[in-house]
């Protein structure tokens, strides 16, 4: 017995078999919403850019995005990245997004994790006090800047894409719900925006599963009901990610709360970085706000992103806003996950 326990000290990391696919990855979260980063081990994508590399894993790839997500390894709301080579030498490295459904076309907490991380792993030229980083996303490129103090990440912002309205209180029939007025705008990715209080739907995490619920609803009543959903450029950028519902802030000293409900029902533990990009086109295009002015936004568990408008700008026929969004993010955790090819499970099942 005690010879045993000897053994369990002295041989404490397991050896897989030379067949089975191991995938490292580093573990982060942004105001409590999860960012997976697989840094190695994945099969190289082809395509000279990020969404010709996007299209090429949804075909030949996406089981690995299953099992990475999904349970036993993820689980309904887990999401991922996977960093990719940039689309030309003007940028550091380029990005995809992996959730429960599928890939996002852009993700503002995921730009501020990888944003932190490719500074605290010198991945990108460190310089205080803010260092820059260029970053390929499907939706195009952002610009994110690293706050630097005593040689470490303190906060990230980002520039992100043009930014802009679709419709103003648009109305849609939503069955349970009748009928329900909401803003359409693009943050780098397409949300219906919905006034919380007009559905006597307080955003606390009690009701964690209405959002879902309700929030889904609307999502594909949207979808089934408007073809307003039209990328000025791009075909695979043109469809609805999400609902997200607006609502009075339960902390002090800020300005609203976000929930926001995208993919298959993930729910956001932030405030979701490219919706709070769509939500200053919105105030700006209701005069709400004027550039250089901050909104405080907090999500369901309390965390807080500062949204702005940096400048307005032309994008097809849209009057579009450079938005500008601050957060931090922590590293949780680092794996090696193993595909056991003999694994019934090995690419993952989705219960929530």
């Amino acid at each position: 017995m005690r010879d045993t326990y000897a053994k369990i000290n002295s041989l404490k990391s397991f050896t897989p078999p030379a067949h089975w696919l191991k995938i490292k990855t580093i573990d982060m979260h942004t105001g409590g919403e999860p960012l997976r980063v697989i840094v190695d081990g994945f099969p190289k994508l082809n395509g000279n850019t990020v969404l010709e590399r996007r299209n090429d894993i949804k075909v030949h790839q996406d089981h690995l995005r299953k099992a990475l997500m999904h349970e036993p390894r993820g689980h309904a709301d887990m999401y991922g990245c996977l960093i990719l080579p940039p689309n030309d030498d003007e940028a550091d490295f380029g990005i995809l997004f992996l959730h429960n459904e599928g890939y996002s076309s852009m993700c503002g907490h995921a730009v501020i994790a990888i944003t932190k991380l490719a500074v605290e792993m010198t991945w990108v030229k460190v310089t205080s006090p803010v260092t820059r980083v260029v970053i390929d996303a499907p939706c195009g490129r952002i610009t994110s800047y690293a706050n630097i103090v005593n040689g470490k990440v303190s906060s990230v912002f980002f520039h992100g894409v043009p930014s802009f309205v679709v419709a103003l209180d648009e109305t849609v029939e939503v069955e349970g719900l009748g009928t329900v007025t909401y803003d359409l705008a693009y943050g780098g990715a397409f949300y219906a925006y919905v006034n919380a209080n007009r559905l006597n739907l307080p955003l606390i995490p009690e009701n964690y599963n209405t959002f879902i619920q309700k929030g889904m609803a609307i999502k594909r009543a949207v979808i089934e009901q408007s073809n307003l959903v039209q990328h000025p450029f791009e075909t695979d950028l043109s469809f609805l990610y999400g609902t997200i519902f607006i609502g009075d802030p339960v902390s002090d000293g800020l300005d609203s709360r976000n929930v926001c409900v995208f993919a298959d029902g993930e729910v956001d533990r932030c405030p979701t970085g490219s919706g709070v990009s769509g939500r200053m086109a919105i105030h700006h295009k209701r005069n709400e706000i004027a550039n250089g002015e901050k909104m405080k936004i907090e999500s369901i568990t309390g965390s807080v992103f500062e949204g702005g408008v940096v400048e307005e700008v032309k994008y097809g026929n849209f009057d579009a806003v450079i938005p500008e969004v601050h957060g931090t993010a922590y590293i949780t955790g680092q794996h090696e996950f193993l595909i056991d090819p003999d694994d019934p499970f090995a690419h993952g099942f989705f219960l929530r």
